[in-house]
């Protein structure tokens, strides 16, 4: 199950990034609770997932390109340091008690930006971080168990540290533990990436080159399709959960801990199965299951007004988000050619990140209108019909990829007789 763990390099990175990923879950909550307590507005909820994503949705496909040509080390120690700086201010402004809506959203904006860079930027270096590349969906699974230990042990700190002091301490914490990943990413020994850049195409051409590739290869657009209906209606149920824990649940920071918890807790069961299975075999199939398990947790948790549901509702939902998070992110990287890597995550990156910006608008303006219980009815029933067109292109996308696999090893040619 820890095989990955072999590598020096991602064992760096998973210890730091682990440290550092507990910071950030913990500013997440801390952003999210400091807006509701300062607007008491869902739609205000929304409108700052919408700012804090919406550059990425613009610019990752040309972080794509220059995370192609760029050493991707140095990238991502660029981009780490300056989230630190993010955080750092947004807990001054608090502390000091005159951050002002204006602040978060600018804040939140910036951190957009060092997305756009940085998340692709982070997806394609897995591959440099492991030794054997038969380790590579190990690793993807290793670091979202990695990513939601985070997201369980984070929530319940910051809810804590709200709770007793101010939500200026979570962003504190988070700014300093930046360091933790910026100091892995120091210490690891990796070849300087020297993309050869002459006689290369403009980088418009090469962006285009990345467009051409994931929207005519069937698995790669397919699965990039639900990853956008998941993203746009699933995802951003997270800026609603300050309203069902105070107006539905009737609690308060604690309860919006113990929601993302739970949550958090299903993330890391579904990464830990992900990270015993010894082949990308069958994750197609894993895929559909995860929609099915992520819309049917959003429709029950939007049904219900007792906490013990919630959580088992909570808990499904971070199952299913994860699985099919991790189970596409392993198969996409299976699939992809070195050469195009940086653009294709970055194409992963806007299904997955770019399109929260909306899904957050859409939720907080629905949330809004009709309520946050029958919005998560609307945006849940979304995630199971996009999950039942998903399947529905089970066998064009098997006969796909099946070269890829055979190329790669994974399984064998067919015989000449079929």
């Amino acid at each position: 199950m820890g095989r990955a763990l072999r590598s020096r390099n991602f064992r760096l990175y998973i210890v730091g990034q682990g440290i550092s990923l507990i910071g950030s879950w913990m500013t997440r909550l801390a952003l999210s609770w400091l807006t509701y307590r300062l607007t008491h507005s869902a739609l205000l909820l929304g409108l700052v997932g919408f700012a804090g994503q919406i550059l990425t949705f613009l610019l990752a496909p040309f972080a794509g390109v220059w995370i192609d040509r760029l050493d991707r080390r140095r990238l991502l120690v660029i981009t780490q340091a300056l989230s630190a700086a993010q955080s750092l201010a947004l807990a001054w402004l608090t502390l000091a008690g005159i951050i002002t809506m204006n602040e978060i959203l600018a804040l939140a904006a910036l951190q957009g930006l060092l997305d756009a860079f940085d998340m692709p930027a982070r997806q394609s270096f897995v591959v440099k971080m492991v030794d054997d590349r038969a380790d590579l969906g190990n690793a993807i699974a290793l670091n979202s168990s990695m990513v939601n230990v985070a997201r369980l042990v984070g929530p319940p700190i910051a809810a804590f540290v709200i709770a007793r002091l101010n939500e200026g301490y979570c962003f504190l914490i988070d700014g300093v533990s930046y360091l933790a990943v910026i100091a892995s990413l120091v210490m690891m020994r990796v070849a300087l990436d020297r993309p050869t850049n002459a006689h290369k195409p403009s980088a418009f051409v090469q962006m285009m080159e990345g467009w051409s590739y994931v929207s005519t290869y069937v698995p790669v657009r397919n699965i990039l399709l639900l990853f956008c209906v998941c993203s746009l209606m699933g995802m951003p149920y997270f800026v609603l959960l300050p309203v069902f824990a105070t107006q539905v649940l009737h609690g308060g920071a604690h309860t919006l801990g113990l929601l993302t918890a739970a949550s958090g807790t299903g993330a890391v069961i579904s990464a830990v199965l992900l990270a015993a299975r010894k082949s990308v075999v069958g994750l197609i199939r894993m895929i559909r299951i995860a929609a099915a398990l992520f819309g049917s947790g959003l429709i029950v948790f939007g049904l219900s007004h007792w906490l013990w549901l919630s959580l088992a509702a909570m808990l499904m939902t971070g199952f299913g988000m994860v699985q099919g998070l991790a189970a596409s992110n392993t198969v996409i990287q299976t699939l992809v050619p070195e050469e195009k890597r940086g653009r294709v995550m970055s194409y992963y990156t806007v299904a997955f990140v770019g399109m929260l910006p909306f899904g957050s608008l859409l939720s907080g303006g629905l949330a809004h209108w009709i309520g946050a219980p029958d919005t998560l009815l609307v945006t849940g029933s979304s995630v199971l019909l996009g999950g039942l067109a998903f399947w529905s292109q089970r066998a064009v996308m098997s006969k796909a990829m099946r070269p890829r696999y055979e190329e790669l090893g994974i399984l064998q040619p067919k015989s000449a007789g079929g």
